[in-house]
């Protein structure tokens, strides 16, 4: 008797052994894994509650609509992206299939009116309701659809990418990557898209690597402004060439000899033998310290934006070669269009990095505010007495340099050309350009890149000249 009432004792406590394992993994399982299994692509309920739910619409800055649906079931609908092909890769698209990208992404759940916000919300995602609302949030997006529009058109048939942004504010007011898709025929297209050697699907604006070329000469200056003193009266000696030994050398454009010249001349004609001798002055660590500023090497912070990382290298001190044609944005420096436009950003916001954002509000389906999204600084870069010089510079490149191209009438324009040789091959090399206007209180800063485009009688410049005759003639 006494070992069966043993036995059940033993079989009893190997119970409530099993049954305290089994309440820990649930609440375990609701305080810190319910969102991920809410939102697992394993969860079927999850894609059958995201078709119930019509999701919200997307707008521009002026609340001119991009994107909308309707239901054609209870558990289906159709999402329609008015914006088309111009618009697709900052939209991005939703499909059941082929999952989400860009906005649609970034602010599923916000469009899907499924935030998941602790045990109560997860809770509540199990309930199919009558009486709950069907109908997910709306974004309104800081995009300027005329200047989005324009951009694209600029690009014509080149791959490339050009991104505007609000210097005092970090909104995006355009970004376009080309070659693009329609996102209205994703399924009909999906299979030729995604073999395509283009790379449709890649948004170059925020994950495009490119050397920068030139453009990131206004890197280099801050630099040299804040670490050599007297820089900026300081008069340098341009023979045309830089020669490290017998076989490795750095010259200018077309070999061209600039005789002894200041830095804001140097700045202005695009001296690759001044600012590659301005980095090895430098030195690899002090101007790595300056580009890992301006975010080079490091997470961009934004709140609605993915942006992959840019690239700035470590050097030995005897690879001189490779540390002065970094000064010139090559030999290992990779920059996305949209670094390079915070770059210009920063200098015509007096030295101080916005975050770049793209959505203004979250709204209800009544118009009722959800979420503001507020500038936030992400912090100052340089000083503002640096930032006023390299606007200046920037603004003899267009007045007597090799931005002229870029000059608009009424609009004084501030910018930096560049043209980037592909460090593999021998292939034509990227057209690029940097800017802000107007001069004087900026509104805009840009940054475009031209692939392949370094030969082209219409590039970069020419593009940006065409954009901001657009923007500015509103």
């Amino acid at each position: 008797m006494n070992n069966l009432s043993n036995n059940i004792k033993k079989v009893m406590f190997v119970f409530l052994l099993l049954f305290v394992a089994l309440i820990t993994f649930i609440n375990y399982t609701v305080l810190f894994k319910s969102e991920a299994a809410v939102k697992s692509v394993y969860n079927k309920r999850n894609v059958a509650e995201k078709s119930r739910i019509l999701r919200g619409s997307i707008f521009d800055r002026d609340n001119n609509p991009i994107v909308k649906g309707e239901k054609t079931g209870e558990f289906t609908q159709n999402r329609e992206y008015i914006g088309g092909v111009p618009f697709a890769h900052v939209v991005g698209y939703y499909d059941e299939v082929y999952g989400m990208s860009g906005i649609e992404k970034k602010l599923d759940e916000e469009l899907s009116g499924k935030a998941i916000n602790g045990i109560k919300d997860f809770l509540s995602f199990f309930k199919f309701s009558k009486d709950e609302a069907k109908e997910g949030n709306n974004v309104i997006t800081t995009l300027n659809s005329s200047l989005q529009k324009k951009a694209y058109e600029v690009l014509g048939n080149k791959r490339g990418s050009i991104v505007a942004l609000d210097p005092t504010t970090g909104e995006v007011l355009a970004m376009v990557s080309k070659p693009g898709f329609n996102p209205n025929t994703l399924k009909e297209d999906w299979q030729k898209l995604s073999s395509d050697p283009n790379t449709p699907f890649l948004n170059r604006a925020v994950s495009g690597l490119y050397p920068p070329g030139s453009t990131f000469k206004a890197v280099t200056a801050i630099s040299a402004l804040e670490n050599i003193s007297g820089v900026a009266n300081k008069t340098f000696k341009d023979e045309g060439r830089i020669q490290f030994n017998k076989s490795q050398y750095l010259e200018n454009y077309k070999g061209k000899t600039f005789g002894n010249i200041g830095l804001e001349q140097a700045f202005t004609v695009s001296s690759n033998v001044v600012f590659g001798s301005l980095a090895m002055d430098l030195g690899n660590d002090t101007l790595r310290t300056t580009a890992e500023k301006f975010l080079f090497n490091k997470d961009i912070p934004s709140r609605t934006l993915t942006i992959d990382n840019s690239k700035f290298p470590t050097y030995k001190k005897e690879e001189i070669g490779n540390i002065a044609q970094s000064g010139i944005g090559q030999s290992g420096v990779l920059a996305s269009p949209i670094e390079m436009a915070l770059v210009a950003s920063t200098i015509a916001n007096n030295g101080v990095m916005m975050e770049p954002n793209i959505v203004k509000q979250i709204t209800s389906t009544k118009g009722d505010v959800v979420k503001n999204y507020e500038p936030k600084e992400i912090g100052t870069v340089t000083s503002a007495e640096n930032a006023q010089i390299l606007k200046k510079y920037m603004r003899s490149v267009v007045t007597k340099g090799t931005g002229k191209d870029s000059e608009v009438n009424g609009v004084q324009i501030s910018g930096k050309t560049g043209t980037a040789d592909q460090d593999t091959g021998n292939k034509i090399p990227h057209s690029w350009y940097i800017g802000f206007a107007p001069y004087e209180k900026p509104k805009i800063a840009f940054a475009i890149i031209v692939e392949e485009g370094g030969n082209d009688s219409y590039n970069a410049t020419d593009m940006a000249r065409d954009i901001m005759k657009n923007y500015f003639s509103k």
